[in-house]
């Protein structure tokens, strides 16, 4: 077979150019460290190498998301903390203020420190996070969550965001709930149940409280109607046999009987009264419509009690129950948040470890595929170059072969 001189050319430089592509190729992989530089070196594998990258990055995401919510839940836990211990520093104040034996001097001293306790609470249910939202606002997070405007006719402290949760994804099937709203852990807490007497035919009233408030507790919820407002009106009958007869003014029920004595006190359902009566006189009075108040609007109202020299003992006492209630029922609300956030919190770390064994995983195929092996790449390289350098050598020699050498 005759081969011409160009043909000789051509073969040897297209030997030397295939040789240092190679060469370029494999250093390229050594240098990047990825067997996988364009989709056709290995279409499957890049194809592999692309699902588990998309997979990666969504992990990544989660676990980003996860680090967010768990921060945020942890600023809540935090204020949450501090409400309680402040919580528990005005109920102490309280119940010292009910003692009886301080002058008005102490007990304006109290409501002073009560007043202070109040704006703490106050400026901790209005927490902001480090992007300036308030935490307890709802989707109203730019505003504050409670206002406070002391001249207000109702509530002085009034929650002003609204009813949204925010929710964040953790995982593709798990979603946590990142804030709760103000209203359902500060302001949806229930006051003292009480009632009020509306008329009565007895000679003398001189008491009527509510003396066992867990009795009394129990009797409310049991018969208090929300809807028919006059199934809330009862009527106590005196007997000429010594008793007292309670009755359901709405529905004719007779609801209780108990002992009586003209001048002394006595307790049906909770409720004490005294009465100078003789048979067929009565005492009507109503179940007064639940209310609901946060604690530092709670603190608000038993302070200015406190502050006010002109009240009188009893109606100090009526105030210190009801504000002992109304803590003791926010401590609860606040409790039971404590512990969502508990479990919130476990959640989201149980989330975070098993995404990231996922991510381990998906990042250990994706480097069994892509990555280039250092030593079979170094071999091959080796011995490409060596190759490189023999066509390099070898070519000078045939080029210089002629016919003409030897005529």
């Amino acid at each position: 077979m005759r081969i011409s001189t160009s043909q000789i050319y051509d073969q040897n430089i297209r030997s030397i150019m295939n040789n240092q592509e190679d060469l370029v190729k494999t250093q390229e992989q050594l240098a990047t460290g990825k067997r996988i530089i364009t989709p056709s070196d290995d279409p499957v594998g890049a194809a592999k190498v692309l699902r588990l990258t998309e997979e990666i990055d969504e992990l990544e995401q989660f676990q980003r998301n996860n680090d967010l919510v768990t921060g945020s839940l942890e600023q809540q836990e935090a204020v949450l903390t501090n409400i309680t211990n402040s919580i528990n520093r005005a109920r102490t104040l309280v119940v010292q203020a009910g003692s009886g034996i301080l002058s008005d001097p102490d007990k304006r001293a109290i409501g002073a420190e009560l007043e202070q306790i109040k704006l703490e609470i106050f400026d901790l249910m209005n927490t902001q996070d480090a992007d300036g939202n308030y935490i307890y606002a709802g989707y109203q997070s730019a505003n504050q969550a409670f206002t406070y405007n002391p001249a207000a006719t109702g509530n002085a402290i009034s929650f002003s965001g609204d009813a949204g949760v925010s929710f964040i994804q953790l995982s593709n099937s798990s979603t946590i709930q990142s804030t709760s709203n103000g209203y359902e852990v500060f302001e949806n807490v229930l006051s003292r149940f009480k009632f009020s007497v509306t008329s009565d035919t007895v000679s003398s009233l001189s008491n009527a409280t509510v003396s066992e408030q867990g009795t009394f507790d129990t009797f409310f919820n049991k018969n208090y109607d929300p809807v028919t407002s006059a199934n809330n009106d009862y009527q106590i009958t005196f007997l000429a046999s010594g008793e007292a007869q309670l009755t359901n003014v709405g529905t004719g029920a007779v609801v209780d009987t108990v002992g009586f004595e003209s001048g002394k006190a006595f307790t049906v359902k909770g409720m004490q009264f005294t009465a100078s009566a003789v048979a067929g006189d009565t005492i009507e009075f109503s179940l007064d419509a639940p209310e609901k108040k946060s604690m530092a609007q709670t603190l608000h109202e038993v302070q200015e009690i406190l502050m006010d020299s002109t009240i009188d003992n009893s109606a100090l006492q009526e105030a210190i129950a009801d504000s002992l209630v109304g803590l003791d029922n926010g401590l609860e609300k606040i409790s039971l948040e404590r512990a969502s956030i508990g479990s919130r919190l476990n959640i989201a770390e149980s989330t975070y470890e098993s995404n990231l064994d996922m991510e381990i995983a998906a990042k250990s195929s994706r480097s069994a595929i892509q990555d280039v092996d250092y030593a079979e790449a170094s071999s091959e390289f080796a011995k490409q170059e060596t190759a490189l350098e023999a066509a390099l050598a070898s070519f000078p020699q045939v080029s210089n072969l002629s016919l003409f050498n030897y005529i």
